[in-house]
């Protein structure tokens, strides 16, 4: 077909189908250009469901004004939301790396950003001493033997000896990346001071080398995720979109489970939805997220489960609630709970 298209001129091809056209004109197998994934909002919302991540109109919004505007978009909301698995189903969507960077107290730059490559630069030093006498033969004097050795200076801090971390590694990425910088709230308020630069410029600098600047044409898009257990500083929320991510409705908590877990009965989903978010009311330590309600639909259909019973429930709390005190506190009430959750049946 290459070379038959090649000896053509475009008005031959006229009365070929019109996906055939599209086809030579992309010059590209079957799949969708990154950009087309990301020309309008439907087209997100039905690229993650794609992925059965289901998302809504306000996910998919931020997702198409961070692509369309270079703009980072802070995730926040409580843990097990879907807001990390947002930034790996877009990576999937796009066909391109999801470079994670996992934030913790005490990170720095070594592990963010980047550190020098000690173990080449002392090979390196030995090398230079042991050929010294080589690259100083010819120099008279003292300035000249100076003058000969700062010739080798730049390259001992070169790219060569640089190990890149995350944060650089996203912006050395030619064809583009998602980086996820997830829990950032778990980090220092130094370390976001670190990141400034990367959100607003997408850009790195390096005193040793300079500026680090990513392909104008393929940004990273960036998601950074935080939990809420600290206050992110209004310096870095001015370089970002801002996307809340709660808990879901029962509707659209159904139809996460009816993506992640398709074996499940309808009847069955319904009732452990019910109860779900029935239990999301009561005053716990930790309230079970939707990843603790697709592990328990999971752990449901291992146990050839039809419909809920009390028995079954206090069997598998232990999937959905994380600390003892709310199993011992929800112990009691399981039997309403379930008799509310049968409701309707």
């Amino acid at each position: 077909l290459r070379d038959w298209s090649s000896d053509v001129c475009s008005s031959d091809l006229q009365p070929l189908p019109a996906a055939l056209l599209n086809l030579f004109k992309r010059g590209s197998p079957l799949t969708l250009d990154r950009d087309e994934h990301l020309a309008t909002i439907e087209a997100i919302h039905s690229g993650l469901a794609g992925l059965n991540y289901i998302s809504n109109e306000q996910i998919a919004t931020a997702v198409f004004l961070a692509y369309h505007l270079d703009k980072p978009v802070l995730i926040e909301g409580p843990p097990g939301v879907g807001k990390t698995e947002l930034a790996k189903s877009v990576a999937d969507m796009l066909g391109i790396s999801c470079i994670r960077l996992q934030c913790y107290e005490g990170l720095d730059e070594s592990k963010a950003i980047y550190e020098w490559k000690y173990g080449k630069q002392l090979l390196y030093t030995q090398v230079l001493k042991e050929t010294l006498g080589e690259i100083l033969d010819g120099a008279k004097g003292l300035t000249e033997s100076v003058a000969k050795l700062h010739e080798f200076g730049d390259v001992f801090f070169s790219e060569e000896f640089l190990e890149p971390r995350p944060l650089m590694k996203a912006l050395k990425e030619e064809a583009g990346c998602v980086l996820l910088i997830d829990e950032v709230d778990k980090s220092d308020h130094e370390f976001e001071s670190l990141l400034l630069e990367m959100l607003s410029d997408y850009q790195l600098s390096i005193p040793e080398i300079g500026t680090i600047k990513a392909n104008p044409d393929r940004k990273p898009l960036v998601f950074l995720t935080s939990n809420n257990t600290r206050e992110i500083s209004d310096a870095l929320k001015r370089r970002c979109l801002h996307l809340y991510i709660p808990f879901p409705d029962a509707d659209l908590e159904s139809q996460i489970v009816q993506a992640r877990v398709p074996e499940v009965p309808a009847e069955l989903r319904r009732q452990l939805v019910t109860f779900i978010q029935a239990l999301r009311e009561m005053d716990l330590k930790k309230v079970p997220a939707i990843s603790e309600t697709i592990d328990w639909a999971k752990a449901l259909i291992l146990l050839h489960t039809e419909s809920l019973d009390a028995d079954l429930v206090k069997q598998t709390l232990n999937v959905i609630l994380k600390f003892q005190e709310d199993i011992e506190s929800v112990t009691g009430e399981v039997q309403m709970l379930t008799n509310k959750a049968l409701k309707g049946s």
